[in-house]
């Protein structure tokens, strides 16, 4: 759970750094300059440091997946929402309301009962077919993609948001059902291709939500695909339990941190909302 909680801070404070970063390059980037403001944005040491962040919080996922339960995994990195939102109150000077305030205690609250509640990762391998429908699901990711560009923009954005949520939830199986990292056990294993497929998939609708759509409504299905679907599946099928008669407080654990991040969801892309919502300090 250690790795899971760190995975959170690293994804939360990157955004954070990274938004600070684009806000700097945007002011010294002339009108349509998208790959200025990217070379802008790559020298500054900011977004470099939200970018190792990014990779770090990546790599403690891994752990996280590889040692407890998907649920608790997919509840602490939505909990990303409440690191971003406290950090972003500190160095972009966005004014948190006090429903914001309760909302990261929430989730805070919420994980202390998915902590005290989960048991080990389950040992179970799943099903053969398993793997091929993680695999198919992170092609449907993409289909799902192209079918909600041409849907309006608060259906778009919440289908592009879900999709990516998907497309995460995918790799949060995904890399339980890979048996080994050699390259005989990696090649020939389709979650594998699903893991590569389902997360490049994910940072692309993603971005397309976010560039196109309602933040706020894009984070929350955001949140839901990455969160709901992958806890099931690890439930049912990997065999990932609690501690002898604590199910239902990790029951309640889950929803109350999801609950509580859905609720921060406008922290979900920190760039546009600190632009637009930054209070300055008198």
């Amino acid at each position: 759970m250690v790795c899971a909680l760190g995975a959170a801070v690293c994804f939360g404070t990157a955004t954070v750094l990274q938004a600070i970063a684009a806000r700097s390059a945007a002011a010294a980037t002339g009108p349509g300059g998208d790959v200025a403001l990217l070379w802008r944005a790559l020298r500054q040491w900011r977004y470099l440091a939200g970018l190792a962040l990014d990779g770090l919080g990546f790599v403690l996922q891994i752990l996280a997946l590889r040692s407890v339960p998907i649920y608790a995994v997919g509840a602490a990195l939505a909990a990303s929402l409440a690191v971003t939102a406290v950090v972003a109150a500190r160095l972009l000077k966005v004014r948190l309301s006090r429903v914001e305030w309760a909302a990261v205690a929430v989730v805070c609250a919420g994980l202390a009962l998915l902590g005290l509640a989960s048991g080990a990762e389950g040992d179970e391998e799943g099903p053969a077919w398993l793997k091929w429908a993680m695999l198919g699901a992170a092609a449907g990711v993409l289909l799902l993609g192209a079918v909600a560009g041409r849907l309006p923009e608060r259906g778009r954005a919440l289908t592009l948001g879900l999709g990516a949520g998907l497309g995460f939830g995918v790799v949060e199986v995904s890399v339980r059902l890979i048996d080994g990292f050699s390259p005989g056990e990696l090649f020939p294993n389709p979650a594998t291709y699903a893991l590569l497929l389902g997360g490049g998939a994910a940072f692309l609708l993603l971005t397309s939500a976010l560039q196109r759509g309602s933040v706020t409504t894009a984070t929350a299905g955001l949140v839901l695909g990455e969160t709901v679907a992958p806890a099931l599946i690890g439930v049912v099928w990997l065999g990932d339990r609690t501690r002898p008669g604590l199910g239902w407080l990790a029951i309640l654990g889950f929803a109350v941190a999801v609950a509580g991040a859905l609720a921060l969801s406008r922290f979900g892309e920190a760039p546009v909302e600190a632009e637009e919502g930054a209070v300055t300090p008198s």
